[in-house]
């Protein structure tokens, strides 16, 4: 059968995975009668929770006999590094753009890795029927972009196709015709992209996704580059340098049919298959036949930019609500991580309780945390801290430095503006984008962006749009101020009685409810001034004999502040933790005990006149 290898690629929200679910439905890939969720591809929780792709995923479906594999990618720059390792797969792409907000900075991330690779790109623009949208400027725009990105002449000549992903049309022309569903977009994707690339020699194939099945163990997913592999067929890994890292026997060989992986007999060169069997090799490696000793070059890896600390959890609650608590669970648990992402990168401390995890960004280690938490894991995590480097020539410390887009109402355009410059940012560009709405391009430190989200939010009313984009490392921008607050911090045991947090509400917002469990050293609220608190949240009303109209009023408390895992992690200090458990997110000090902190602040002011 002719096969043709796709990636669909763009900017997060601009509708890949309604359109794959459309692409699959228009190809009959489901049967009549079958019942489908929305937003197919998206498989894990979180992914439904959040509206996002995490994983890329591959599907596939088949028009006019070619069997055409698509992958669906993530659009978060936060998972950029499973975008680069999907292009190697594939020999064309679809560019979705959306009609009202244009090309946007992970757009641009993944088409400048698309083109390097040579790929010639279909663009697509969707969401034509947005009131606000404006499709010839932003093909226009799309233009710019390949230009200043080095496109070929080749490349730059691309189709373009105008539609609606989740009305189910694609078109030639913006007016449509829409009676043809996505037909043209399929014919299109024949017609352009050309069959899959296909080399002489015996079976090699580059590991690309890494999946954990419960039943067939790990299971590599990737395109066969040349030959063909069948099931107890024995074959070896090789790592990028050549070295040789296992041999063994491949159990089942897996392919996409739809939605599902079917086992197949044989797997030919130019097909996205999946490998069960083998123990060791992951993404990046080679995995080819006995007499190959050359692996297939992969695709160098952006390097981490945050980098967080994760603690056993050893409050006074540790282990009351989780029922992995363990270091060496919790060990197992990161490293498996890291197996199968590749930005990931772990170390261990020395005391062995605690593990340094770097990433791409903020978004991507809460994700992490999330989902061990929902798998009953208890451990406390550090503020988020930037990955520095020394610039070995010059011996100049380096940080890293992110292109920031945001779009935002003009009314509110001067206090970002002024948020950003405070974070050692330097404007770039500020142009209209239609509606009223001002671009507004930065390029700023990773340090002054972590926390930022949430007060752009309060700053411009939910309205803006804000995205991020690794730009370079650069020389150090010099301090950034951080929170002027201090915060409240219970100093007993106990259980939190609503006449105490009554009580203290003059002295800061709260953040936790009649009720709660608190131990000393634990945050409970945010103080009014610099300084932090100790209080007492446990201390009820003196009971008397003497009845009073006035004070048997039932007391009426402020809502507390919530404090989601994202906004705690950008809130506390470097001095403070949060604890996370499957049933609540808690904020403590590093030190618990109030003469030991002191003690540690003592030293560390000593250290720093010294």
């Amino acid at each position: 059968m002719n096969l043709r290898n796709i990636a669909i690629i763009a900017h997060v929200d601009h509708g890949k995975t309604t359109l794959v679910d459309k692409l699959l439905q228009q190809s009959g890939a489901f049967r009549e009668n079958q019942r489908v969720a929305e937003r197919v591809m998206d498989s894990n929780d979180l992914e439904k929770e959040r509206g996002i792709t995490i994983l890329a995923k591959a599907t596939s479906v088949v028009w006019k006999d070619t069997r055409i594999n698509i992958v669906d990618t993530p659009g978060h720059a936060d998972f950029g590094g499973e975008v680069e390792r999907i292009l190697n797969m594939v020999d064309g792409a679809i560019v979705l753009v959306d009609a009202a907000e244009g090309p946007m900075p992970q757009t641009k991330f993944v088409v400048s890795k698309a083109l390097a690779l040579g790929l010639r790109p279909i663009v697509a623009i969707n969401k034509i029927d947005r009131p606000d949208g404006r499709p010839t400027e932003v093909i226009n725009e799309v233009f710019d972009l390949f230009a200043a990105l080095d496109a070929t002449d080749d490349q730059l000549d691309f189709p373009i196709l105008y539609g609606s992903g989740r009305d189910g049309w694609m078109a030639v022309s913006q007016e449509g015709p829409k009676d043809q569903g996505l037909a043209p977009l399929f014919d299109l994707v024949l017609e352009h992209v050309p069959p899959a690339k296909v080399e002489e020699g015996p079976f090699r194939m580059l590991g690309t996704i890494l999946q954990a099945d419960p039943f067939l163990g790990r299971i590599v997913t990737g395109r066969i580059s040349s030959g063909s592999v069948k099931p107890n067929q024995t074959i070896k890994v090789l790592d990028r340098e050549g070295k040789m890292i296992e041999q063994g026997r491949v159990s089942k060989i897996l392919a996409f049919r739809g939605i599902e992986r079917s086992p197949i007999e044989l797997g030919e060169a130019g097909d996205i298959v999946s490998i069960a069997g083998l123990t060791k090799g992951t993404v990046a490696d080679t995995f080819c036949a006995l007499e190959n000793d050359v692996p297939l070059p992969a695709q160098p890896i952006d390097p981490p930019t945050v980098t967080m600390s994760f603690i056993v959890n050893d409050s006074p609650l540790a282990g009351t609500e989780g029922d992995k608590v363990t270091s060496r669970v919790i060990r197992d648990r990161l490293f498996k991580e890291a197996e199968g992402n590749v930005t990931l990168k772990i170390e261990e401390s020395t005391d062995k309780d605690s593990f340094f995890v770097s990433g791409r960004g903020e978004l991507q280690l809460a994700i992490l945390i999330e989902t061990m938490r929902r798998e009953g894991f208890e451990l406390a995590v550090s503020r988020p801290r930037v990955v520095m480097k020394k610039d070995e020539a010059t011996g100049e410390l380096l940080e890293p430095i992110e292109e920031v887009v945001i779009d935002v109402d003009e009314e509110h355009s001067g206090v970002v503006v002024q948020k950003m410059s405070e974070r050692r940012a330097d404007m770039l560009e500020m142009r209209p984008s239609g509606g009223n709405r001002l671009r507004l391009v930065f390029n700023a430190p990773t340090r002054g962006l972590i926390g930022y989200q949430g007060e752009l939010m309060t700053d411009t009313r939910g309205t803006a749009i804000m995205n991020r984009l690794f730009h370079a490392f650069e020389p150090y921008k010099g301090d950034i101020p951080g929170r002027r607050n201090g915060v409240l911090i219970a100093n007993e045991p106990g259980e939190a009685v609503a006449y105490a947090l009554w009580n203290l509400e003059d002295r800061g917002p709260m953040m936790i409810e009649p009720g709660w469990k608190v131990y000393q050293g634990m945050i409970v609220g945010e103080h009014t001034r610099e300084n932090d608190l100790e209080v007492n949240v446990l201390k009820g009303k003196k009971l008397t004999n003497i009845r009073t109209t006035s004070k048997d009023e039932a007391v009426r408390l402020t809502p507390p502040i919530r404090m989601t895992l994202e906004r705690s992690l950008a809130w506390i200090q470097d001095d403070e933790l949060v604890e996370v458990t499957p049933k609540s997110i808690r904020l403590r000090k590093g030190v618990l005990d109030p003469n030991e902190r002191k003690k540690v602040e003592r030293a560390r002011e000593a250290a720093a006149v010294g």
